[in-house]
């Protein structure tokens, strides 16, 4: 049998963390038995589903490199086919017409609260004749649900879980507008979908002894299930926006690449021994769910930071050049996007994010003359200024422009000049980036050419007079 899994994100917002490390694990399941992965949006809600919440959900995933089969299936246009299988359950005695009135539901619902149990329906309507109905009320479609004996589910990763059916009411199959509810759309769309196994948040795990008893009442053979535990932020509180509990579009922005980020979030959960570096050609060899822990995981951005950070410096530099010339705005000049890839090799080994890797780029974008800070305008007077106007004269004379040999000519400098190195590496990268940190500076001046690098520091020497 051929193993489908689907990802099945309501759009009320966008891909946050943990349901895209839920699309991963299930992206990888599928194909780590060659299976097929497909995407449904359950869309039902229609008051909260936004055309740029799934906009955004299908761009997330598509970044993350978690790409799906078939075409995407979006649940609302199914409603006709959900309402016929709840006439079907009705036409089997499976379920029935509730003529309950919203004033008799409040009742009940007080009722449970004043004796501190939860609110189940009471079954009133189960076996009434309709011919009772009162005049005025548009019935819902409950399904007769078993009153006795219990549901198990046996879960791949949870084990044996069983709940007493005594604690589970008649649930609602369409509501009295004809719309079908979301736990009922779910199994008919899994069922006619042809999904193998379910895996999702272990907060659906209470959701899946009331769909179990659909597939029973229809007679259709249920999936496997496997529900994960949630991601939990570092403190072990519920993951909040505090501790990362952001849009996938939001890590995009921080910085990170999604190689990085499936890696991270594969690791939330899911382990290899003491591997944490981890290929996606080897997670699709090694996943499977008897690896997926029963506790919840805690997400920690520094290990997501030095992650990132081994992952950009295996990077092509063209690409990390193309990335950064789009975050400065500087994408399309194709002078300066080679000039970032020349310089991404010493660049790249510094940084943690893309976004930290701009930053530090920065300066081999800026068009001269370049407007040095407060602490590089310091290095630009006084012995600064007189050592930038000897040093020139050498620099433009130099017969090669390689960072060792450039260095060989500063250090050369300094002794006949009777100052340190620093002395003169200080004015220069002050005048070269604007600033008083930089990657080597005799690395940037070969990045940089002669003839932008002397340009830099005929800019920088007059300044301070």
């Amino acid at each position: 049998m051929t193993v489908v899994t689907r990802f099945a994100p309501s759009p009320t917002g966008f891909l946050h963390i943990g349901g895209a490390r839920t699309a991963l694990f299930n992206w990888l399941y599928a194909k780590h038995h060659g299976g097929i992965f497909r995407l449904r949006i359950e869309d039902t809600d229609r008051q909260r589903s936004t055309t740029e919440a799934i906009e955004a959900i299908i761009d997330g995933l598509k970044w993350l490199g978690l790409n799906w089969d078939d075409e995407t299936v979006f649940q609302f246009a199914r409603a006709p086919r959900h309402a016929e299988v709840a006439m079907e359950m009705l036409k089997q005695g499976k379920a029935y017409y509730c003529y309950c009135t919203p004033e008799e539901l409040d009742q009940m619902r007080e009722a449970a609260k004043a004796a501190g149990k939860p609110m189940r329906y009471d079954g009133r309507w189960r076996d009434r004749d309709p011919k009772d109905a009162p005049a005025g009320v548009k019935p819902v479609v409950r399904l007769k649900a078993p009153t006795s004996g219990e549901t198990v589910v046996q879960d791949k990763v949870q084990g044996e879980v069983r709940v007493g059916n005594e604690q589970l009411d008649d649930m609602v199959l369409l509501r009295s507008d004809g719309a079908p509810t979301y736990m009922h759309a779910v199994v008919v769309d899994d069922h006619d979908m042809g999904i193998t196994d379910v895996i999702r948040g272990d907060d659906h795990l209470t959701n899946t002894f009331r769909q179990l008893q659909i597939y029973q009442a229809m007679g259709w053979t249920p999936p496997s299930f496997a529900h994960i535990p949630l991601i939990h932020g570092p403190d072990g509180a519920k993951l909040s926006k505090r501790h990362g509990a952001l849009g996938v579009e939001a890590y995009r922005d921080m910085g990170y690449l999604p190689e990085a980020l499936r890696n991270y979030l594969l690791r939330l959960g899911w382990g290899h021994g003491d591997d944490e570096i981890i290929s996606t050609e080897q997670a699709i060899q090694w996943f499977d769910l008897d690896a997926v822990g029963r506790g919840p995981s805690r997400f920690d951005f520094a290990k997501l930071d030095n992650l990132n950070g081994h992952y950009l410096r295996q990077t092509a530099d063209a690409r990390l050049a193309q990335d950064v010339a789009q975050r400065l705005g500087v994408a399309g000049d194709a002078a300066i996007e080679q000039r970032l890839a020349v310089g991404m090799a010493g660049l790249k080994a510094r940084a943690k994010t893309l976004k930290e890797l701009a930053d530090n780029s920065k300066f081999y974008t800026l068009k001269r003359p370049l407007t040095p800070d407060d602490k590089a305008r310091a290095q630009l007077t006084g012995d600064g200024s007189k050592v930038l106007k000897e040093l020139r004269a050498q620099l433009a004379a130099a017969p090669t422009w390689i960072a060792a040999d450039l260095e060989g000519l500063a250090r050369t400098f300094a002794e006949a000049q009777g100052i340190k190195l620093g002395q003169v590496a200080q004015p220069l990268r002050a005048a070269l980036s604007g600033a008083t940190t930089s990657p080597p500076i005799f690395e940037v001046m070969q990045v940089l050419g002669r003839e932008e690098t002397l340009g830099r520091i005929d800019d920088a020497a007059g300044v301070g007079g």
